[in-house]
């Protein structure tokens, strides 16, 4: 099926400009109205302003799009849409659906545009207890699947860390350290899992995607951008706000999808909104990567 390129998004990938791919549901379900439309222009404006340009991807009225105009961003941004996966776009298409797209269904509809760099705030994995209820994200193995290079600052500290890291291994999806050989936890700039590989810069990182491009590899790559140390999360309030979410959840006995948003919503809480300022800054901080990344890629 055709993705519905704007006109920028068009030409940027005809003439070999960069490009990057921006996902929606921030837009849509992780940021407050009207402080979201507000924080998707800007994403957009620090693309351009470096001279690359921004492809937000999600469906309006079951088309596939990668590259929004205003009006169509404003829809994202103020209607009141669903969260769509990749399990979900052949329905969203088959009914005229509209929806936000996680990083699974950005992925997927970034590489059929023929947008090869992602950037993101943090990949999904596996949760925790996922031994007995098997939840584990779509993220990893369309990652496993699609050759999108993706930049997060790692998974959220709700999930198991090390058991993501585990399966991005077993479907042998390459994480790169950017600048920094642990695995970042999003609100926090580590998380104590050592990383085997780690890039000093953008340039690398293309010659990685070059690399396996000639292997003939089908999988992503995953960039693990962390924030600097003074824009973290404090890791005291972190830690408390966390355990206190986990056990909030485990005395309401939520299980399945509705642990997730009460898990994030608690933090907002706990913190006073402090984890949502970090949420903003670490989707700052990984558009600056992507950027310079799909710069790179170009001129290769």
């Amino acid at each position: 099926m055709k993705v519905d390129l704007s006109p920028d998004v068009a030409d940027a990938l005809v003439h070999g400009h960069p490009v990057v791919a921006l996902e929606s549901t921030i837009i849509s379900h992780g940021l407050p109205r009207p402080d979201n439309l507000v924080a998707a222009r800007e994403f957009e404006q620090m693309l351009r302003e470096v001279g690359v340009t921004p492809a937000t991807v999600a469906v309006l009225d079951g088309r596939l799009k990668a590259g929004l105009t205003e009006d169509e961003l404003e829809r994202v941004a103020n209607e009141d849409i669903v969260k769509l996966s990749v399990r979900d776009l052949p329905i969203a298409v088959g009914t005229g659906a509209s929806g936000a797209t996680t990083v699974a269904a950005t992925s997927f509809i970034a590489d059929r545009a023929g947008i090869r760099v992602f950037a993101t705030g943090g990949l999904g994995g596996v949760h925790r207890g996922a031994s007995q209820n098997f939840d584990e994200s779509a993220d990893l193995t369309v990652l496993s699947r699609v050759p999108i290079t993706v930049v997060s600052a790692g998974v959220k500290s709700i999930l198991d860390i090390g058991a993501t890291l585990e399966r991005l291994e077993t479907l042998s999806i390459p994480v790169l350290g950017y600048r920094t050989s642990e695995f970042p936890s999003f609100w926090l700039a580590g998380s104590g899992h050592e990383l085997d590989w780690s890039v000093p810069d953008a340039d690398a990182v293309a010659a990685v995607m070059t690399a396996r491009d000639e292997l003939g590899e089908a999988a992503g790559i995953l960039v693990a951008n962390p924030l600097p140390l003074d824009q973290q999360l404090d890791p005291r309030l972190h830690d408390d706000a966390l355990a206190e979410a986990l056990s909030r959840a485990a005395d309401e006995g939520l299980s399945g999808k509705d642990v997730t948003p009460f898990l994030l919503q608690t933090i907002v809480d706990i913190t006073g909104g402090e984890s949502l300022r970090v949420n903003l800054d670490i989707a700052r901080n990984n558009i600056r990567v992507a950027a310079e990344i799909a710069t790179a890629w170009a001129s290769r």
